[in-house]
């Protein structure tokens, strides 16, 4: 047999063989931690309070009970963050409410969500890249995972800050138009 080995009463075993004994070992201590934190998640409810600053609509709803996803309320939300141009709808990717709801919940701020941009049909992005150097040309805005957003009551900065704090996708920053970007995509910011 290759390699060194150790004697475990009459047995040898590989270092190989010890590692992934010790590696599953440890996963079985981590199991009840991880499984207590599944469950004070899945036991949350997750609302989110918003409001289209272009169609005045403002919604509070429950989108999450006991880890079931409400789909009464996803409806509603998909209605809102709609593209306000053409009227389009989409899903809205559920990873991108839960960023929302991870700020609110950091933030405190009592007040809803001022959506400036959720989804956006790609005619609207098109129109919008001819006037905007800042509108990416296959944005995630026009798959329903991406928003503008900016929080009454809460520094843009603070926004911001607390967005990359989360690291759960890109973060753009605009306090010239005074909102900041959010994306269910890979970590980044700008």
């Amino acid at each position: 047999m290759g390699g060194s080995c150790l004697i475990f009463s009459d047995k040898k075993v590989n270092r190989r063989e010890l590692l992934k004994a010790g590696g599953l070992a440890a996963a079985a201590l981590l199991i009840p931690e991880q499984a207590l934190a599944l469950g004070r998640t899945l036991s949350v409810e997750r609302r989110l309070s918003l409001y289209n600053i272009h169609t005045g609509e403002s919604l509070d709803r429950v989108y999450s009970s006991r880890g079931e996803r409400q789909r009464a309320s996803l409806s509603a939300i998909n209605n809102i963050m709609r593209d306000h141009r053409s009227g389009e709808i989409v899903d809205i990717d559920t990873e991108l409410l839960d960023t929302l709801y991870l700020l609110s919940q950091q933030l405190q701020c009592g007040s809803p969500f001022h959506i400036i941009s959720a989804y956006r049909s790609p005619e609207t992005n098109s129109m919008l890249r001819k006037s905007s150097s800042g509108v990416a040309k296959k944005s995630m805005h026009m798959y329903g995972k991406a928003v503008d957003v900016r929080l009454p009551g809460c520094n843009l900065e603070e926004l911001r800050d607390a967005a990359l704090q989360l690291k759960r996708g890109g973060v753009g920053y605009y306090p010239g138009s005074d909102f900041v970007h959010l994306d269910v995509g890979s970590y980044r910011y700008w």
